[in-house]
């Protein structure tokens, strides 16, 4: 069975992008907002989750900070844009297994991907 990845971005473009890269070798599922996505880990088997930080209305630390409640197992890769040092750090700190600056190559998201699930 192929392991499932759920990708949180709040632009469609990337989900498609991701998607399309990863749904090869992985079931993707996709939602365009941290409360979305909180649903989907509630109601869903994931077993993992690729996090875009900066979204509106909950931005990806805060969905992060809510999903440990119930999902802490599940590894967390962070996509950011901004590569602010500070969103990386605290995500690290917070748990998160790893994070990929956007734009990234399909082939680093693919290694990324591949080495988290090994570490899980």
């Amino acid at each position: 069975m192929k392991k499932r990845i759920l990708v949180v971005d709040d632009d469609s473009m990337n989900l498609a992008r991701t998607k399309i890269i990863l749904g090869k070798t992985y079931d993707v599922l996709l939602a365009d907002s941290g409360t979305e996505a909180l649903v989907k880990l509630k109601n869903e088997k994931v077993d993992m989750v690729l996090l875009d930080i900066d979204m509106p209305e909950m931005n990806g630390i805060e969905t992060f900070e809510r999903m440990k409640g119930f999902a802490a197992e599940v590894p967390v890769i962070f996509l950011t844009a901004s590569g602010l040092e500070e969103d990386v750090r605290s995500a690290i700190n917070m748990g998160a297994a790893n994070y990929l600056k956007k734009p990234y190559r399909p082939q680093e998201l693919m290694k990324r991907v591949a080495q988290e699930l090994e570490n899980a």
